[in-house]
């Protein structure tokens, strides 16, 4: 009687169902979509903040940048001596230096600060790296003819009279000029005592093997892929770091996409040796035991290392700029109101045309009462009526969610993410250090820091838990509405019902 009831009812009134279903199918899609969109901008900038981070890393622990001085300015000075690099038939010297310092934007302090990190209660692990930049100067020079015992100022070629203080021959052109090149490139030094935390863990070996702890101390290194094949290098060539030769033993593909990996990875105790760096770092990377205890453990650090600067993942999210902070933070904030709004919407509109079609039935409901009918068998029957439609509006709704995060997938958009990771690259030229330590100008080595910055493509991610909160809270909005509107129906007395006309 009850479903033979509820389907003809249906039947009659196919237009209000059809409203009603379509508000709460819209309602569950747009929460389905703006959910999986928020869930897909989230794992996006967590893969973006990876490459700074490190697979499980919690929070880091730097010290600022020494700040310049007057007449600091971003450059690198290569001091040649007179009888530096190796003299040519041409008159020029073929010279070739290298220089290992500490990177750009990042200051080395002591190691101790590991120790000091591993020691605070609720922290699970922590390692350091050491971030340095190898920069490699190599060229033809021409010669430069000293001043003469005797005092006389031999003349500049080109010149007329007397001046100059140099002669200058020889080089690339025959007349004193040059040609040469620096190259530039990263490398970070990986603590090998301590498994899962740190830079390296962002990466996947593609060719050969890993750093593992036989590894310390030893002269080999880890590259990355994309440096790797830019220089033309594979698994058992050699590179120069720091005037030490060291064994290519595997190729890295780097898993994150903020563009701040190293060029290269190399045992942290090599690197500290290399650099003359002994018992410093520049990174600590602290994993915390529990997701709870990160404030907690930040707040510690900063008491023990004053000097420090902690960084959970949330600040450094913060500050992360470009599409990918103005997405997160749009679908935060307006797509959870829009959502709310839509549901609210659809609640009052699901409630509204049902009281409106119990008013329109008030003598059927008289006949019924009048029959033998109990209150509460109207309201569930009015109830029941509602349920089914908004199961018709749910079902509808999950089908064009899905429809709608697959066509977001299919779509893939990119949005910009840039951070303040460092970047490194030459600037300029020209300037150098001539023999007998005479400093040229122009600032050949210069190097600027520069903000790292890449496409993430965004995923939607279905989020099964957020489908059943939409689809209760729908469902229980069209119970709501079917309750009151039974209640109203139930009000009602026989006989005044009766003489109701529709």
């Amino acid at each position: 009687m009850f479903a033979t009831y509820l389907a003809r009812e249906l039947g009659k009134r196919r237009k209000q169902t059809a409203i009603i279903a379509v508000g709460l199918a819209l309602a569950v899609a747009l929460v389905m979509i703006v959910s999986a969109i928020s869930t897909g901008v989230r794992d996006a900038q967590a893969q973006a903040l990876e490459a700074v981070y490190g697979v499980g890393t919690d929070l880091t622990v730097t010290q600022a940048a020494t700040a310049p001085t007057e007449g600091g300015g971003p450059q690198m000075q290569f001091d040649f001596g007179a009888d530096a690099g190796t003299a040519t038939d041409g008159g020029s010297r073929e010279i070739s230096t290298s220089q290992l310092t500490v990177a750009r934007g990042t200051t080395a302090f002591d190691a101790s600060a590991v120790d000091t990190a591993a020691g605070i209660d609720g922290v699970a692990a922590a390692a350091g790296s050491l971030t340095l930049q190898s920069t490699t100067f190599s060229g033809e020079l021409p010669t430069f003819t000293e001043r003469p015992a005797d005092g006389t100022m031999p003349s500049m070629p080109g010149m007329p009279g007397e001046g100059g203080g140099f002669d200058v021959g020889g080089g690339a052109d025959g007349a004193g000029g040059s040609s040469f090149g620096i190259e530039s490139m990263t490398v970070t030094g990986i603590d090998l005592t301590t498994d899962g935390i740190g830079p390296l863990t962002s990466t996947t070996v593609t060719d050969g093997r890993a750093l593992d702890a036989a590894d310390a101390g030893a002269n080999v290194a880890v590259l990355d892929s994309d440096y790797a094949t830019t220089a033309s290098l594979a698994v058992g060539d050699t590179i120069e770091l720091g005037g030490a030769t060291l064994e290519i033993v595997g190729i890295a593909q780097s898993t994150a996409t903020s563009g701040t990996g190293a060029d290269a990875y190399i045992p942290l105790d090599t690197a500290q040796a290399l650099a003359d760096l002994d018992g410093q770092v520049t990174t600590v990377y602290v994993q915390a035991a529990s997701a709870d205890a990160i404030d907690a453990i930040a707040a510690d650090l900063g008491e023990a290392l004053p000097d420090a600067t902690v960084n959970t993942q949330s600040e450094l999210a913060s500050t992360v700029s470009g599409s990918l902070a103005s997405a997160s933070s749009l679908i935060s904030n307006l797509g959870t109101w829009l959502s709310a709004i839509v549901l609210a919407a659809a609640f009052v509109i699901a409630i509204l045309f049902t009281i409106s079609g119990v008013t329109r039935r008030t003598r059927e409901f008289g006949t019924l009462k009048a029959i033998g009918w109990r209150n509460s068998r109207i309201v569930g029957q009015v109830a029941g009526e509602s349920l089914v439609t908004g199961a018709i509006g749910v079902v509808a709704g999950v089908v064009i969610g899905l429809v709608g995060i697959i066509v977001v997938n299919a779509i893939a958009p990119t949005i910009a993410v840039s951070g303040g990771q460092p970047s490194f690259g030459q600037q300029g030229g020209g300037g150098f250090a001539g023999p007998g330590g005479m400093s040229g100008p122009g600032g050949m080595g210069e190097l600027a820091q520069a903000a790292a910055s890449t496409g993430v493509t965004l995923n939607a991610v279905v989020t099964p838990s957020v489908i059943l909160v939409a689809v209760a809270l729908a469902l229980l909005g069209a119970v709501l509405a079917g309750v009151l509107g039974g209640w109203r129906a139930a009000r009602l007395r026989p006989a005044a019902a009766l003489r109701t006309v529709e």
